[in-house]
């Protein structure tokens, strides 16, 4: 059986025990560690910065999975290569020669993922899908956590998958934003391959737990 991949977003996890939490997930079910790292300019919120991510690497047992809000990533890519970084995704609406960063990326040594806004069409990607190790489907506004899922993003997985499956690329598909066991079974459904979790996980009585729940959602 195919399963799917936990990230919990370390966005949502306790900052004064931050050490606590990655070791956590370091010796739960889930995949990944997922970094959201926001600049106040592409969207409305900061997040955390180098040092925080540097600590978070030093902890981390798993792949880290970086994605960047922020205006002009290029600047950052071989920063996030440095730090050890697996994969590192960059907003489609913030990179004006998305193909040119996509190399930049891989050549550096990590995947390469492209996000997508609520309000993009997963059409935009057809010219570069076979590039791609990853798209990150935004299923709420990127900013802030805790918001709620916007039920088309189900059509866009869709969507995707199709795309994909046409182009015989092999682009994972991950969803990011108000995930929760109430949806999961039909991310994965729809064709979602990673599954950002947030608050989810690290606001729940048993966090490992519950990642351990939504990496087998299908089978409920």
């Amino acid at each position: 059986m195919n399963t799917v991949k936990i990230a919990p977003s370390l966005l949502a996890a306790d900052f004064g025990n931050l050490q606590k939490d990655i070791e956590m997930v370091n010796q739960s079910e889930a995949a990944w560690h997922h970094l959201d790292i926001m600049d106040g300019l592409f969207v409305p919120n900061i997040s955390y910065g180098m040092p925080v991510v540097k600590a978070i690497a030093k902890f981390a047992k798993k792949p880290l999975d970086a994605h960047l809000m922020i205006v002009d990533p290029d600047r950052y890519i071989q920063t996030f290569a440095d730090l050890g970084v697996y994969l590192l995704t960059v907003h489609y609406e913030a990179c004006t020669h998305l193909h040119r960063t996509i190399q930049a990326i891989k050549s550096s040594g990590m995947k390469a993922g492209v996000a997508l806004n609520p309000h993009t069409n997963v059409e935009l990607l057809k010219n570069i899908i076979g590039d791609l190790d990853l798209v990150l489907i935004m299923s709420v506004n990127p900013g802030f956590g805790g918001q709620s899922f916007i039920p088309n993003t189900y059509d866009k997985i869709r969507t995707l998958k199709q795309m994909i499956k046409e182009h015989k690329a092999a682009a994972l598909i991950e969803v990011d934003g108000g995930v929760s066991m109430e949806n999961a079974a039909k991310l994965i459904n729809a064709g979602a391959d990673v599954l950002v979790a947030g608050s989810s996980v690290f606001k729940s009585k048993n966090p490992s737990g519950t990642i351990t729940e939504l990496s087998r959602a299908t089978n409920t």
